[in-house]
């Protein structure tokens, strides 16, 4: 059973059936379907539990309803368009996995279509052309302008399908690995900057042992230090282990953060390294006790994030940790300093991945430009956000607000 070209079928007479007689009994089966997609053939979208979204390009209405009936029996989403620059339209909408594209067409032709959709950016959609021509110098052309396929008129159903489902598969084959891919080198990202600051108190610690450039007072506390960071590193890299990617860290229901307890732990574990750079500390707890709903893990290391950019980019200054109501139902955790602050343009930015508030700051060599942009987003998993203000006298002052533990 083939279905022919319908344009090819229309010659004799223009009151005709838009499908010719010989391929009539394929609409008694056909009609439910087709009458799903409507008169209108340039609204009409097939929407099942799809198996793959595919834009089919044909002037001729029969053409679309036919294909469109065919592919959607088969649980694809049909997205139909009469001409090239509707098909254009409809792809800068929405991207299909597949485009069957008509070659021949008035105005816009099949190659035609392939330009356009080849300037706007590389092409990573599969195009299967359908034509009535077998000139082999035709079909030449058409892979070299980017079509992976094609199939002449008249065709049979089961090939159509079979290469349809063929290049789908692959397509959607390609996506899940780029998006395994994408988790992936984010997870190793996110992994790679939130050990920064543990082993970054460490080394300090290690350091300072080794050199003999501290207090004898102060060595219990100095390792510490050592085994608290180390004790971090280790509960990150697990927390990290139990995650299905990277960012994807949201609420339970259970956890529980004591705001005044993570102020202290911010200053047990950097008053050191804080008092080396010159940076003095103020504290202001919270009124009485204050729970956020997150893991205490969790807001240490969002938090951390804020006290090591102070280090960075403001030495020698004021460094306010604060715990303060919020609006109704929320706690805000304040962590500000005294240096140079932000320029407005560089706001716009300064939670986008891996910019740095200034290129000039001191450099610990481990820097990403990754701690804020991740800082935001998983607050924001938590039902809470982080933002930027200036502070009036100047400096910086970051916000992390958070629902109150229930």
């Amino acid at each position: 059973m083939r279905i022919d070209d319908v344009s090819e079928a229309r010659q004799d007479s223009p009151q005709s059936s838009p499908v010719p007689d010989r391929d009539a009994h394929l609409l008694p089966d056909l009609a439910p379907a087709t009458q799903a997609l409507g008169s209108d053939t340039g609204r009409m979208t097939i929407a099942t539990t799809s198996m793959g979204r595919i834009l089919v390009v044909d002037d001729q209405a029969a053409n679309l309803r036919v294909v469109g009936t065919l592919l959607q029996r088969q649980g694809y989403e049909v997205i139909p368009a009469s001409s090239g620059d509707e098909a254009l339209a409809r792809y800068a909408e929405s991207e299909p996995d597949l485009i069957l594209l008509d070659v021949m067409m008035p105005g816009m032709d099949g190659f035609e279509v392939m330009e356009a959709l080849r300037a706007q950016a590389p092409l990573k959609v599969p195009v299967v052309f359908v034509t009535a021509a077998h000139d082999r110098d035709l079909l030449l052309r058409a892979f070299d302008a980017g079509v992976v396929d094609y199939v002449t008129k008249p065709f049979l159903p089961e090939e159509l399908l079979a290469r349809v489902n063929a290049h789908v598969g692959l397509k959607l084959t390609r996506d899940r690995l780029e998006r395994v891919a994408r988790e992936r080198e984010e997870l190793v990202n996110l992994v790679a900057h939130d050990l920064k600051n543990p082993l970054t108190s460490v080394l300090f610690a290690s350091d300072l042992l080794r050199s003999g450039g501290c207090k004898p007072e102060r060595v219990p506390r100095y390792l510490q230090m050592i085994h608290e960071s180390a004790d971090d590193a280790l509960g990150y890299i697990r927390h990290y282990l139990e995650s299905s990617s990277a960012g994807r860290r949201a609420a339970s229901g259970d956890e529980r953060a004591d705001l005044g307890q993570t102020l202290q732990w911010l200053v047990h574990r950097y008053e050191m390294q804080l008092d080396a750079r010159g940076i003095r500390i103020e504290v202001a707890p919270p009124p009485g006790t204050a729970e956020v709903a997150i893991d205490p893990r969790v807001l240490r290391q969002v938090s951390e994030n804020l006290v090591t950019n102070a280090m960075k980019y403001a030495p020698g200054s004021e460094l306010l940790l604060a715990a303060r109501p919020g609006a109704p139902g929320f706690w805000q955790l304040i962590v500000a300093d005294r240096g140079p602050g932000i320029a407005p343009a560089r706001q716009r930015e300064l939670f986008k991945p891996f910019v740095r508030l200034h290129e000039e700051a001191l450099d610990d060599g481990l820097s990403s430009g990754l701690g804020l942009s991740l800082a935001r987003q998983i607050v924001a998993n938590f039902g809470g956000q982080l933002w930027y203000e200036d502070r009036r006298q100047g400096g910086a002052r970051f916000v992390v607000e958070l629902p109150e533990a229930p």
